[in-house]
């Protein structure tokens, strides 16, 4: 049982000889990350392989949408993240995103999918949630959670709502340090649960723990804490489904334990499976964590009987999947390509003064500046907007400057200049740079890829999203004939 109820990730693009020997020895699930993955067919091909040693091993992936993809790491997702449909705020294309995502997967031979973020961004300063959260209404967020996990589920992946007890009034990001939600319980309540509740009136088959410290609920991290996991999630709430720890070597719990003794503090507190996002080559850490499960059953401090209820919930999501193949057959058969530009389009923001249309008639500079991204992001998605630029505008250039550069030279009036942004009001090197191009460059188009501040330049786009989508949707229509009929 100690093997089922772990999930780590591994390195390269077909399954290590270690791996394959603990699919033989009974391990529930197995983590995709982007560094396993090459194209739709070799992840097709991967799980193939991993089914061959283990045919109900759950297979998972973080895919959100937007700046967080597994499967589409190398090229950018396909589709706006939930900023972006919460801006829409159009249910039905919400559920739509979630349906296509699913095909992806089901494609791939994914079983869970760690999404949707469930949390209230409630917090602009937020580092790791920002564009990744639906918005900062708890209505609003638990109305677009449902309609997500309506959209996968309904396509025959499981989906799995985070980061409970809600992640997004923290300012500190939880893969560097302990984040704290310094919030009374009654706000809490108001503002942080209702979208977790609203997933599980949706049937919601997985919740991930975020690793969280709420004093309002418990002096300990949530991932560690049965106040939080038992009785909040399973006896208050009364979801009966899968609890997923986040990566348990991230540094919010692991500056404070060794990886087994968080595994075995994690399953005492009411989690069912554990996420090991890292692993030795050899294998060692997963057997490690087994090692530690199995000695805290037999010294008395992880009772038999959870250890039992957290392998059988495993067995049934498994078992929950296995029973979907129709619904994954169906999903299949409705392709649509155009939705994730549409639903980017309908992301747009736009603040613009007397311009000429198209806004770019010529191949512009386009100068990018974003902070280094969370570890849960992995990078900034290809192509960026130059790339996308240059799909409708050969010649485009495109220069990246990063924290402690300097801009190039914007002399050139002939060339247009488009400036892309990230989060520019939560770092004050992206607004001292962007301040500089515009004194030089009055004219700049100015495009906000993360949460919007206050406008500047002469044309400023919000995309609410940083996906290969929305820098397609800002592309046409910066080098669109037809203007838009009002300003948004």
């Amino acid at each position: 049982m100690a093997m089922s109820v772990l999930q780590p990730g591994f390195d390269g693009t077909e399954p290590p000889e270690w791996l394959r020997r603990a699919l033989g020895d009974g391990l529930g699930g197995v983590v995709l990350f982007a560094r396993n993955v090459v194209d739709q067919a070799q992840t097709a091909e991967l799980v193939t392989a991993l089914r061959r040693e283990s045919p109900d091993v759950i297979v998972a992936a973080d895919e959100e949408g937007g700046a967080v993809t597994r499967l589409e790491a190398d090229t950018g997702s396909s589709w706006p993240g939930n900023r972006g449909l919460g801006v829409a705020d159009d249910l039905a294309a919400t559920a739509r995103v979630a349906r296509q995502i699913a095909r992806l997967l089901a494609a791939a031979g994914v079983t869970l999918d760690y999404a949707p973020v469930a949390d209230v961004n409630a917090n602009p300063a937020n580092p790791v949630i920002g564009v990744r959260s639906f918005g900062p209404d708890p209505d609003l967020v638990a109305r677009h959670t449902v309609a997500w996990i309506d959209g996968l589920q309904g396509a025959g992946v499981a989906a799995c709502a985070k980061h409970f007890p809600g992640h997004g009034d923290t300012v500190a990001d939880s893969h560097l340090e302990l984040p704290t939600v310094n919030a009374s319980r009654e706000t809490v309540e108001r503002r942080d649960l209702p979208p977790f509740r609203a997933a599980i009136g949706a049937g919601v088959r997985a919740i991930m723990c975020g690793h969280l410290l709420v004093p309002a609920l418990d002096a300990l991290p949530a991932t560690l804490s049965r106040a939080v996991m038992t009785e909040l999630l399973r006896e208050e709430m009364g979801f009966e489904g899968l609890v997923v720890t986040d990566a348990i070597e991230m540094r919010a719990v692991a500056a404070f334990h060794e990886p087994g003794e968080i595994a075995v503090r994690a399953l005492a507190a009411g989690a069912d499976a554990v996420c090991a996002g890292i692993t030795a080559p050899d294998g060692s850490t997963v057997y490690g964590l087994r090692d530690a499960i199995v000695a805290a059953v037999r010294e008395g401090r992880l009772p038999e009987e959870r250890l039992s209820e957290a392998a059988d919930r495993v067995r049934q999501l498994a078992a929950w999947h296995a029973d979907r193949a129709p619904e994954r057959a169906g999903a299949a058969a409705e392709p649509d390509d155009d939705l994730g530009l549409r639903a980017a389009g309908a992301a747009l923001r736009v603040a613009a003064g007397a311009c000429e249309w198209p806004v770019l008639a010529r191949a512009p500079l386009v100068v990018e500046m974003a902070e280094r991204p969370s570890e849960a992001i992995g990078g900034i998605a290809p192509p960026g907007l130059a790339g996308a630029l240059a799909e409708v505008l050969p010649g485009t250039l495109g220069v990246s400057v990063d924290a402690g550069g300097a801009l190039p030279d914007l002399s050139d009036h002939d060339r247009p200049l488009v400036v892309a942004v990230r989060d520019a009001a939560r770092h004050g090197w992206i607004n001292e740079l962007l301040a500089e191009a515009l004194r030089v460059r009055p004219d700049a188009v100015v495009v906000e890829l993360g949460l919007p501040g206050s406008p500047v330049g002469a044309v400023h786009v919000s995309t609410h999203g940083n996906s290969r989508a929305s820098a397609r949707a800002v592309a046409r229509w910066l080098t669109s004939l037809n203007p838009p009929t009002e300003e948004s």
